[in-house]
């Protein structure tokens, strides 16, 4: 995509604003890829973000962006990791929540979130996944039953990103006794801090605990914070999957982008680049990426029809099969240093990244499943037998 004089100028705009901000207040968290460390002034951060009309450039300025173009979005995205500017903690209400609200959510919905998150105010996570329904989301079992004005929930979720630091949660939940698959769900905005939310942390591989479990004792939610009709939850949340494919791509890419540079650095620096296998395969994890930059594009060309192109389907499966073959580049390019960690507590970054990468093809949908829908949903074959 080459720049045209105005966007040219928004490039730069956006780049002197994230220098100086990166290499001055904000110094102390340039390059964190995490969303575990200091996070009071990743909060800050995502205020300051919001007070500059950064936080959402592609939203309405009436909710707090700046109605960005597609291509003005792409070039922030690129132009942030450029910069080595932080992991978003708040890009689940920036990217998920926010864009379901403006596609499905009520004029006072908007009005009462949308500022909040563009704001930096308020910190989002997502209440989709279950023990016994993990790719199966359509076998959700947390329920939220109808008392006059408000709903009543019970139940479970895990592997709920950044739900220790949240204050609000978009929760997937059956609000018709009796009823199974994709019907009779509701999706429901749900107020973190209150009696009936339990959050408790999970400690994964890496030592750190950037997914928790919540459990729903008795937790309330109002019925204007229904998005959608009571028992059209399904419709909801497959729109919210859809947003996960657009823009938001870009960014995850400009991680893999400054990922792959590092690895490659690392490379040179230990004599692995000398290797021509290792060569080689850092060729091919560089034209990759490459071939994944271009299929966001024409995914984000197709997205003004509101319909997930066939080529979006495809999306998760590649990137996270990429992102895992990249890991195990990186052991290998590290070799046994990688095994150590550089505190008691904590990995070298690249070996972070490699463990959390091991997730990448399960979590969201795992790489069987997208299969699956690639094959009924994007190419039209028949349906897999299922089960009684």
């Amino acid at each position: 995509m080459d720049d045209t004089p105005e966007l040219e100028r928004f490039r730069a705009e956006a780049a002197i604003w994230l220098e100086s901000q990166l290499a001055g207040p904000f110094r102390d968290i340039r390059g964190l890829n995490n969303h575990v460390d200091l996070i009071e002034r990743r909060r800050d951060w995502e205020q300051c973000l919001g007070a500059a009309g950064w936080s959402c450039v592609g939203w309405p300025a009436a909710y707090g962006g700046r109605d960005a173009s597609i291509a003005q979005q792409v070039v922030f995205a690129e132009e942030y990791a450029r910069a080595r500017a932080p992991a978003r903690i708040g890009h689940i209400g920036v990217e998920l929540a926010g864009p379901t609200l403006l596609a499905f959510g009520t004029p006072d919905q908007k009005n009462r979130f949308l500022p909040d998150i563009a704001a930096g105010r308020a910190i989002w996570c997502q209440g989709y996944s279950e023990p016994n329904a993990g790719s199966d989301l359509a076998n959700v079992r947390t329920k939220a039953r109808r008392d006059g004005e408000r709903y009543i929930i019970d139940g479970q979720k895990i592997w709920t990103s950044m739900g220790q630091i949240a204050d609000w949660c978009f929760v997937l939940c059956r609000t018709e006794p009796g009823s199974v698959g994709n019907k009779g769900l509701s999706f429901l905005l749900v107020n973190m801090h209150q009696p009936g939310v339990t959050v408790r942390p999970i400690r994964q591989m890496t030592g750190e605990s950037e997914f928790s479990e919540v459990f729903f004792d008795g937790a309330l939610a109002e019925v204007r914070d229904l998005v959608g009709a009571e028992g059209d939850g399904w419709r909801v949340a497959m729109g919210l999957l859809g947003f996960e494919r657009g823009v938001s791509t870009l960014a995850q890419q400009m991680q893999f982008r400054n990922e792959l540079d590092a690895l490659i650095e690392l490379a040179k620096e230990n004599g692995k680049a000398a290797d021509p296998l290792i060569r080689q395969r850092l060729a091919q994890a560089q034209i990759g990426l490459r071939i994944m930059r271009f299929n966001a594009l024409r995914l984000l060309a197709n997205a003004e029809s509101g319909q997930l192109s066939p080529e979006g389907y495809t999306y998760k499966l590649y990137w996270s099969t990429w992102h895992r073959n990249l890991g195990e580049l990186v052991m290998d390019v590290a070799g046994p240093a990688a095994e150590i960690g550089e505190t008691a507590e904590r990995f070298p970054p690249l070996t972070t990244m490699f463990l959390m990468s091991r997730a990448d093809t399960i979590y969201a949908g795992t790489n069987q499943i997208q299969r699956n829908i690639i094959a009924e949903r994007a190419l039209g074959l028949p349906r897999e037998a299922r089960g009684p």
